[in-house]
């Protein structure tokens, strides 16, 4: 079965189709990971995106349920150089997405779409599996809405609260597409959790007598996350604020920051974040937009930065108990390094 990818920039390649046969369109994204595909796959943060995987093998062992981050897969499409034909589990990827309808796309130079994305930025594309026409996938992909355009949060966030018991502490969550493991690392240590949908009032979230409130990650613009940057807004001060991902980029809009969509985001689980004690820590990212150090307002400390390219991974405000990461301690398809750093010091501050 052939399929073609097309780019709004009129670039198209053709390989070998595998899923279903149909098309979706959407940002064509790369991400670094070697393993995890099925954690990066299922991350609600990939809904409105094809997802391309640099590493040159995916699928070698098949596909496990227990490695999911939600029930669903959300990128769009799955683009890779190879997928494994045996691999040690079944059913293999492209069992899975036959079985399950999604389309993916393999026998193509990841590498050089990859380059083209580093030095152009990222772009609009089209994925046709059960087609070679170029032309048509073109098409497709200039007529997609850029990614600040569409609202994607209410695609992935629960439409009414729910509650994950705990003896301990009690955390209120904005569900903006909330990964599994975020909930399991606060559960573990005892957390009683509280989750809303992210059109949650704060009084809605006050009602349940929270000890703090909790930002996740979700996918698209953190502009569009009006209903939790107002939560933000008025509960800080009144609440400790935690967020991670997309979690950092609402606590700074709350906070009269500005956010910026970055040439081509990090994506993978081999990102290195400097602390401020100079420490270095290897962590999973997933984001393509970022908050605009120079905005944040008096009071706000950067604690991480990108080792790479300087940019904010983290920021603390101590007179309003804010902490924020960018990176995703809770480290599934990725080092651990930060699961036991963050979130034990989180949940021991909070009062």
């Amino acid at each position: 079965m052939k399929a073609v990818l097309g780019l709004e920039d009129g670039t198209f390649v053709v390989g070998d189709g595998f899923g279903v046969e149909g098309a979706c369109s959407g940002e064509l994204v790369f991400t670094t990971q070697m393993t995890g595909y099925m954690e990066a796959l299922t991350d609600p943060s990939y809904a409105g995106q094809i997802l391309m995987f640099t590493y040159p093998l995916i699928g070698n062992y098949g596909v496990d349920q227990q490695n999911f981050e939600s029930p669903l897969v959300h990128a769009r499409g799955c683009i890779a150089r190879e997928i494994a034909a045996i691999p040690t589990t079944q059913p293999s990827v492209a069992e899975f997405f036959e079985e399950n309808g999604l389309f993916g796309m393999s026998g193509v130079d990841t590498r050089s779409l990859t380059i083209k994305t580093r030095t152009v930025g990222t772009l609009r594309a089209s994925l046709i599996v059960g087609s070679d026409d170029g032309e048509e996938a073109v098409r497709r992909a200039r007529a997609v809405s850029p990614i600040s355009e569409v609202d994607l949060i209410g695609s992935v966030s629960c439409t009414e609260p729910y509650r994950v018991s705990g003896p301990g502490k009690r955390i209120a969550i904005i569900d903006l597409g909330v990964k599994r493991h975020i909930l399991e690392s606060l559960n573990y240590r005892g957390a009683d959790i509280h989750v809303f949908p992210h059109t949650a009032a704060p009084d809605e979230v006050m009602a349940a007598k929270p000890d703090a409130l909790f930002i996740t990650n979700g996918p698209g613009d953190p502009r569009r996350a009006t209903h939790a940057v107002r939560c933000v807004r008025d509960l800080a001060g009144e609440l400790p604020v935690i967020g991670i991902c997309m979690g950092i980029q609402v606590a700074a809009l709350a906070l009269g920051a500005e956010t910026y969509k970055m040439k081509f985001g990090h994506r993978g689980t081999n990102q290195p974040v400097r602390y401020r004690d100079g420490s270095i820590y290897i962590t999973t990212q997933n984001h393509g937009f970022a908050v605009d150090e120079e905005t944040l307002p008096e009071g706000c400390v950067v604690s991480y930065r990108n080792v790479n390219d300087g940019t904010v991974e983290g920021f603390e405000n101590p007179d309003l108990n804010i902490t924020c990461v960018q990176f995703h301690p809770e480290a599934h398809g990725g080092p651990r390094d930060t699961e036991i750093h963050f979130f034990d010091r989180i949940y021991r501050e909070i009062p």
